[in-house]
């Protein structure tokens, strides 16, 4: 009874502690990697945890990749001090 009411306890714990997951990647690199483990290692499990990994992994640098360019361009002159200034330059025949 004892065993009982200690997974009880630990599982509404686990339950309590969970938020949302963001699990973009991680589907297609688990489904991936399982079906690579199990074909070339029979370890099925350990390549999907790795293919969730690396779909987590490739997917945040996709995301912050797609930061638009401008957004990180700043206009002329909007720097440290005036803009640069261009000379003169005098051609004369």
């Amino acid at each position: 009874m004892r065993i009982i009411a200690t997974a009880a306890a630990v599982t509404v714990a686990t339950l309590m502690s969970v938020g949302t997951a963001d699990a973009k990647g991680c589907i297609k690199g688990a489904i991936i990697g399982g079906v690579a483990g199990h074909y070339l290692a029979e370890r099925g499990v350990v390549g999907a945890v790795a293919g969730c990994l690396a779909g987590r992994a490739l997917a945040k640098r996709r995301a912050q990749r797609e930061i638009e360019y401008g957004s990180r361009v700043q206009p002329r002159g909007a720097g440290y001090g005036p803009g640069p200034a261009y000379p003169r330059r005098g051609y004369s025949y």
